[in-house]
């Protein structure tokens, strides 16, 4: 039985030398055992061979006869958005390196580099891909047999049974036009239901506004949300349109709806009650054609037993309401969240960290994230920008994560995450018999990683 090609997808290799496109093929498939590979001659010829798909990555020349180098990477980009490209160029210059980074290029190569280098980046960039494809599969997975519209619900990656019946419930919900109200802790992921919800809704061709009421001042926020006439105040020189006309037809969103100041809290009830508002200033009703969606991490029980909430509104506004569980408390959703953020954070760096070390992924998982999955998106966009490496690990993570202590494994009590990848540095050590080259690979990091942490923790 012939093995499968490596990689699953295709690589095309674009020079109108023929000498260098042999040459390059055949040390792919010598020093990587990289063999799926098309070879092309014709820059002509590269949408069309895309269009027909199975194409994942080009490895481009910029100095082609009849097609502006820059100009094809920028249709492969447009047209082809899924697809990596690499100049591989005889053009050294800085500018022209800057400018294709720019337009979208994974790495760029000088034909007078060191062949390691190349077949480095190439490497780098067919793991980018097999990430990308393998979480884009998960997330399809995670969906099947859950909501009936799973691309609604594109943006959110779980795999809890808790998120799951709130896609449920939520799409049992979308298509009515009562108020909505969503609660639960900040970054928990409220605003990214609020999207979905209007997004199966009837309204979702109509306008979806969203407003934060805790980041507007007191004095503003009524002109922001209902609009004000011409000589309302000093300032209005003109009529505006407040967020709620804006909106018509279609959804509004009151996040930290909570943080309202009582006083404007009567003109949003009638917004609610009345389906009209009235501009600062104005001496007639407005009707409006609109869905609230309000959202809190407040518990606005509270706030109307301590006389911060109106309970009229309070009512109107909780008709159905969508609680979101912290990530806390669905702590199997912390490990694909990890890698779809992983994944996102490689396109916008334009690296291929393609795992988190067991080490640093227990720590993330026993984390408390009180900042929910705001604050794990932040974690992982930090280690991704900082690392030197294709694996996040411990010295990754922000300081106060590694300052964490946990059981030891080898149950001496409790030692910090420092000591404990130090320990765990010197027992491959050992057992590879102080080889460094095969400690690196075992740890699957580089080698440069390697020596600096050898040098850390006094191991060299």
């Amino acid at each position: 039985m012939n093995a499968a090609p490596y990689p699953s997808f295709g690589i095309l290799l674009v020079d109108d030398e023929p000498a260098w496109l042999r040459s390059l093929s055949l040390t792919l498939e010598s020093a990587a055992g990289i063999t799926n590979m098309f070879l092309c001659q014709e820059s002509r010829d590269v949408l069309p061979l895309l269009d027909k798909g199975g194409i994942g990555l080009v490895l481009l020349d910029l100095t082609m006869p009849g097609h502006c180098g820059e100009e094809l990477l920028t249709a492969i980009a447009e047209r082809h958005p899924d697809v990596a490209c690499i100049i591989i160029s005889g053009i050294n210059q800085l500018d022209t390196a800057v400018r294709c980074m720019k337009l979208g290029a994974f790495d760029y190569y000088v034909k007078t580099d060191e062949e390691d280098r190349i077949i480095g980046g190439v490497l780098r960039a067919i793991r980018m891909i097999e990430l990308r494809d393998e979480n884009r599969a998960v997330k399809s997975r995670l969906v099947a047999g859950g909501p009936a519209h799973p691309e609604a619900f594109a943006d959110i990656v779980t795999r809890s049974r808790a998120m799951l019946s709130v896609f449920s419930y939520i799409e049992a919900v979308a298509g009515s036009s009562q108020p909505l109200l969503i609660t639960g802790e900040s970054g928990a992921g409220k605003e990214v239901v609020a999207d979905a919800i209007h997004a199966l809704s009837k309204r979702a061709g109509a306008p979806f506004i969203k407003v934060n009421c805790a980041a507007i001042p007191e004095n503003l926020l009524e002109s922001e949300l209902f609009g004000h006439e011409k000589g309302a105040f000093t300032g209005a020189v003109a009529l505006k349109k407040g967020k709620f006309e804006l909106a018509q037809n279609g959804t509004i969103m009151l996040d930290e709806i909570g943080d309202m100041p009582l006083f404007l809290q009567p003109k949003l009830l009638r917004a609610v009650e009345q389906k009209q508002i009235e501009r600062v200033g104005g001496t007639r009703p407005i009707d409006i054609d609109i869905r609230i969606v309000a959202a809190t991490n407040k518990d606005l029980k509270r706030e109307v037993t301590e006389g911060t909430f109106r309970e009229d509104l309070f009512f109107r506004l909780n008709v159905v309401t969508i609680h979101l569980p912290r990530l806390g408390e669905r702590r199997e959703d912390i490990a694909p969240l990890a890698s779809h953020f992983l994944e996102k954070y490689n396109l916008s760096f334009r690296k291929a960290v393609t795992a988190i070390d067991p080490e640093a992924m227990r720590i993330l998982a026993a984390y408390s994230y009180p900042g929910n999955v705001r604050e794990l998106e932040n974690i992982i966009e930090r280690g991704v920008a900082l690392t030197d490496g294709d694996t996040l690990t411990v010295g990754d993570l922000p300081a106060d994560l590694r300052q964490l202590s946990f059981d030891s494994i080898e149950g001496e009590g409790l030692v910090s995450l420092d000591d404990m990848e130090r320990r765990y540095i010197a027992r491959v050590l050992e057992r590879t018999g102080y080889n460094k080259g095969l400690t690196a690979q075992i740890l699957d990091i580089p080698r440069t990683t390697l020596w600096r942490k050898l040098k850390q923790y006094g191991l060299e």
